[in-house]
């Protein structure tokens, strides 16, 4: 079983330092986990559409209405980090603070959704915001730019390997099984004659 624990540990290994038991333990590392953590994987989790932190669900409409520019408005659902998709939904909308303003009567929305419990996360996610908290507070903890700089190099490269993975899954290949959001390779090309 993972935790935010181990996370943050992993994340102060790689910067040589000293693991921590708790959050909220009165040293240096722990402080700065504590500060920096929530911020760092809200970061991360914004990044990409990761597959673990997709939700999809139907929003009820506001009695409020927008004062112009749209006919409706809808409240997004507390943990919505960012908006993915609308379906069947091609037109403009706009996200302003919580609400999302649109002219549909009938809203399914597809968003990343904040997920607290790291056993939900792919490993791969959970390594990423690991090399996110160690680039973050590298220098914090070892005043030492070269090594904030390699943090920062590691962290884009984890980030890089968890997306590639990440978008390489939930795609059939057989075409007959309907997935419409895969571009067939022969579609493309015919296209062109």
């Amino acid at each position: 079983m993972a935790s935010v624990i181990q996370i943050c540990n992993s994340a102060l290994n790689q910067l040589g330092a000293g693991s921590i038991t708790a959050l909220t333990e009165n040293s240096k590392n722990a402080r700065l986990c504590n500060e920096r953590y929530e911020t760092v994987r809200d970061a991360v989790y914004r990044s990409h559409p990761w597959n673990c932190l997709i939700k999809r669900v139907q929003l009820a409409k506001d009695t409020n209405t927008p004062a112009w520019g749209f006919t409706n408005q809808y409240t997004l659902p507390s943990d919505c980090l960012r908006v993915l998709q609308i379906r069947d939904y091609n037109s403009d909308y706009k996200i302003e603070g919580r609400k999302l303003l649109i002219n549909e009567d009938e809203v399914f929305l597809i968003y990343s959704a904040q997920i607290t419990d790291v056993n939900e996360l792919d490993v791969l996610l959970r390594e990423t915001i690991s090399a996110g908290i160690a680039s973050d507070i590298a220098y914090a903890i070892t005043s030492n730019l070269q090594v904030a700089k390699l943090m920062t190099e590691k962290y884009g490269l984890k980030l890089s390997e968890a997306r590639h993975t990440d978008a390489s899954e939930g795609y059939n290949t057989d075409p007959t099984l309907g997935n419409t959001d895969q571009v067939l390779t022969e579609d493309f090309l015919n296209s062109r004659y």
